[in-house]
């Protein structure tokens, strides 16, 4: 009776639930293949990775890597092709000497080989040096009954002095005559082979666009409207009167270039504005790429064709061309005027950098204005109905 009462509670509760007994499910249930060989399951991380490095170097880092790798090679390439044998090219030179003797010393120095002079017969001494001083002529040879007297400026640069003086001397030596050298327009004393200048118009030039790029990477390249463009020219406005400023005194600080603080200030404010400009107009339109091509303008052709280490006559024929149509070249000749041959002006050096801040102003407002493109609007899903 007992055995007979539970059998009929199990069958019972089995019929309320609508479920076998668990006895009865486990021996229903189909058993599941197991594979002899199994692979073990590929770590997380590993595809991950993949994913990672894939999004570090996707085709635009790659891009901008190779860009970087460029403009270092080219930088490399550009100052020792500049530096790497610097001669006189064609340099212009005075010539003093009596009587009918002018005619020949003047063609003998013209067919010197390689033609490192270009040779210009004057009057006298004084015309001569009239000439060193308003940046006509690169120095003079003064033919005199005791010998050759060389001429040269040093403020002009001690490497392009120093030519000049070996010139002097070899034609003194093929026509057995004696020679002196007489630097008529030295550097001061605070102004190592007249590099100051050339070190100034690089400070100036790397504070120029330096601020357009920081500007570029806080703010974005690209601004974000007229007034936008406006406010930052107007900011990069006020940093240039400052830096023109401050470099100025600090080269009469420390004794370089001590006599025309005003001019040099004034100049320092163009320079960095110019370059400045120049900066944001390209980076408006180009983005990131465009502080490659300002490094690449301003720095990799620039700086070796400036006349800083070695005047333009000493310099290869591309880089003389080049040279004093970029920022650093027409600053630092500036400078150099300013400071030691105020006869001969800046006109050529102040339309080129306004050139730069002029373009640079209207490329800057050209890219304010022209729109972005728009997002594309989302697409409104309706919940589904149950």
């Amino acid at each position: 009776m007992v055995a007979e009462a539970s059998t009929r509670k199990v069958a019972t509760g089995s019929t309320r639930t609508g479920q076998a007994p668990p006895a009865l499910r486990t021996s229903a249930a189909t058993p599941e293949p197991v594979s002899a060989a199994t692979p073990e399951p590929v770590p997380a991380t590993t595809a991950g990775g993949g994913r990672e490095l894939h999004a570090a170097f996707g085709p635009r880092i790659v891009l901008l890597v190779l860009g970087v790798l460029g403009i270092q090679l080219g930088f490399i390439g550009s100052y020792v092709a500049a530096f790497h044998h610097p001669v006189p090219h064609s340099a212009p030179l005075a010539v003093v000497a009596p009587g009918a003797s002018a005619g020949p010393v003047s063609a003998g120095l013209d067919r010197l080989p390689g033609r490192p002079v270009s040779a210009k017969v004057v009057a006298d001494r004084a015309q001569a040096i009239r000439l060193i001083g308003n940046e006509s002529v690169d120095g003079a040879l003064v033919v005199t009954p005791r010998g050759l007297q060389v001429l040269v400026a040093s403020s002009d640069g001690g490497a392009m002095s120093d030519a000049v003086a070996s010139v002097g001397r070899a034609f003194a030596a093929s026509e057995h005559m004696p020679a002196t050298v007489t630097d008529v327009r030295p550097a001061n004393s605070g102004d190592a082979r007249g590099l100051s200048g050339f070190y100034l118009v690089v400070g100036w030039s790397v504070g120029g666009y330096l601020l357009a790029s920081i500007l570029a990477v806080s703010i974005g390249p690209r601004p974000r409207g007229r007034r936008d463009a406006l406010v930052r020219l107007g900011a990069l406005a006020a940093y240039s009167v400052l830096s023109g400023a401050g470099g100025a005194m600090v080269v009469r600080s420390v004794g370089a270039l001590p006599g025309h603080t005003l001019g040099l200030a004034a100049l320092g404010a163009l320079t960095v504005f110019g370059v400045g400009a120049f900066s944001m107009g390209l980076e408006a339109f180009a983005g990131v790429v465009g502080i490659g091509l300002v490094i690449l303008v301003l720095v990799v052709l620039g700086n070796p064709s400036a006349g800083g280490a070695y005047p333009t006559p000493l310099l290869p024929a591309f880089w003389r061309a080049v040279g004093q149509w970029l920022p650093p070249g027409a600053g630092t000749t500036a400078v150099r005027t300013i400071e030691y041959f105020p006869a001969a002006g800046v006109l050529h050096q102040a339309l080129v950098l306004g050139g730069y801040a002029v373009a640079g102003v209207l490329a800057s407002l050209a890219a304010a204005g022209r729109r972005r493109p728009r997002a594309p609007a989302a697409t409104l899903q309706t919940p589904a109905t149950a």
